[in-house]
C-alpha cells in the first residue's frame, strides 16, 4: 500500500484491557511505530484493572482515548462500549497482548478494500517464539468438527475442510476463511454496526467466532491475510497451563454458539458427542496409565482432570454463568485464563 493511500485512511483502534499494563504498553508502542501515517484514533476500554494502567496511559500515551469501566464487562461488552466512541471508517479490534509488525494494518486495509465482498480481514498470528499460531484461523463450530477435533485427526487428514485451515496456511494471497481470531481483526465500522457488534451471550470465549458468523450471514466474507503479521503473546500457552474453568468455558461457549446459530437439536447433539468423546478419552488415558505401570506424569494428570471436567459439564454437573452477570470469583479466574491464552480442543 502506498504512503498516499495510508494517509487517507480513517482508522479507529479499539483495545480492551484487563490488568495487562506491560503488554498494553508494548502494543501501543507498535501501534505508534507502524500506524503513524494513518493518524489513528486509539480507544482503550479498561475493565476495572488495578495495575496502574490508567496512570501509565496518561503519562506515556496522552493521545489514547481512555474509557474506564467500574466493573469487568468482559471482552464483548467492553468492545461494544468502546465502539460508541469510534469515529473512523475502519475499525481495528486489537488485544493488548499483541504486537503489530510493520505493514500489517496497511495490508489488512488493502485487502478489505480490494477483495470482493470482504467484511473482516485478519492477520497471520505468531506466538511469542515466532511459530505459527494455528488458532488464528478456525472453522465455525459444528457438532461434527468439534467431536472429531484432535491432534491425531488433524495429522492424518491435514487438508480436510473440517478444520478450515489448510488453504489459509498455504496461501500467499488473502483467502476466505470461516472464522478468525478476535486478537486482531479489521472491518469497516459500518459492518460492525450492521451486525449488531458483539453478542453478550458468552461468559468467556466465542465472541470472535460469533461475530464472524454474523458477518458471513450478512453476505460478507472473513479473509485471512498472510502478508499481515502480528505477534500474539497470549495465544501460545500450552494447554497444560490452563485449568478446569478454561476447558469447560470453551466447550460451553461452543455449545452456546451452536444453539444460537444451528438450533436446539444441534446443541443437544453437540453435548451428547462431548459426553461420548470425553468418556472415550478418559477410558483410553486411564487404560494406558494402568497398563504402563508407571506413576502418572503431569501431562497425563492434566488430561484426566481436563476431560473429567468436560464430562461433568456435558452431563450438566458444571454450570457456567452468562456473561451478563458473572460472579466476581469466576470473573477474576476467567480473566487470568484469558491473559495466558485459549485452550486447545484436543
Amino acid at each position: 500500500m502506498t504512503t498516499e493511500l495510508c494517509r487517507v485512511v480513517t482508522l479507529s483502534i479499539l483495545i480492551v484491557n484487563w490488568n495487562s499494563k506491560d503488554y498494553l504498553r508494548r502494543c501501543l508502542q507498535t501501534v505508534r511505530s507502524t500506524c503513524a501515517e494513518m493518524s489513528p484514533q486509539i480507544i482503550v476500554v479498561d475493565n476495572a484493572s488495578f495495575d496502574g494502567c490508567a496512570e501509565m496511559l496518561a503519562a506515556e500515551f496522552p493521545e489514547v482515548e481512555f474509557v474506564q469501566s467500574s466493573e469487568n464487562l468482559g471482552f464483548g461488552r467492553a468492545n461494544n462500549l468502546g465502539f460508541q466512541r469510534v469515529r473512523g471508517e475502519y475499525l481495528l479490534l486489537l488485544n493488548p497482548d499483541t504486537e503489530l509488525r510493520p505493514g500489517a494494518v496497511a495490508r489488512m486495509v488493502e485487502a478489505l478494500r480490494t477483495v470482493l465482498g470482504a467484511g473482516i480481514t485478519a492477520p497471520r498470528l505468531l506466538n511469542s517464539d515466532g511459530s505459527l499460531q494455528t488458532s488464528c484461523v478456525q472453522a465455525l463450530p459444528t457438532p461434527w468438527n468439534q467431536a472429531m477435533d484432535c491432534d491425531l485427526a488433524r495429522w492424518m487428514f491435514p487438508r480436510s475442510k473440517t478444520w478450515g485451515t489448510w488453504e489459509a496456511f498455504h496461501s500467499q494471497a488473502p483467502v476466505a476463511v470461516e472464522a478468525a481470531s478476535g486478537a486482531c481483526m479489521l472491518m469497516r465500522s459500518e459492518t460492525f454496526r450492521q451486525v449488531g457488534g458483539f453478542t453478550n451471550e458468552y461468559f468467556m470465549y466465542g465472541e470472535d467466532m460469533d461475530l464472524c458468523a454474523k458477518v458471513w450471514r450478512n453476505g460478507l466474507k472473513v479473509c485471512h491475510v498472510p502478508g499481515a503479521v502480528v505477534v500474539h503473546h497470549g495465544g501460545g500457552s500450552s494447554s497444560q497451563s490452563l485449568n478446569r474453568l478454561s476447558d469447560v468455558c470453551l466447550r460451553d461457549s461452543v455449545h452456546r454458539f451452536i444453539r444460537m446459530h444451528q438450533g436446539l437439536i444441534a446443541a443437544v447433539l453437540y453435548r451428547a458427542l462431548m459426553t461420548l468423546t470425553a468418556t472415550i478419552r478418559l477410558v483410553v488415558c486411564a487404560s494406558v496409565w494402568l497398563c504402563s505401570g508407571k506413576v502418572l506424569n503431569s501431562t497425563g494428570s492434566h488430561t484426566l482432570r481436563k476431560w473429567s471436567a468436560i464430562l461433568r459439564w456435558s452431563v450438566g454437573l458444571e454450570v457456567i454463568p452468562k456473561a451478563q452477570s458473572p460472579k466476581p470469583s469466576c470473573e477474576r479466574q476467567a480473566h487470568r485464563i484469558l491473559d495466558i491464552g485459549r485452550p486447545t480442543l484436543d
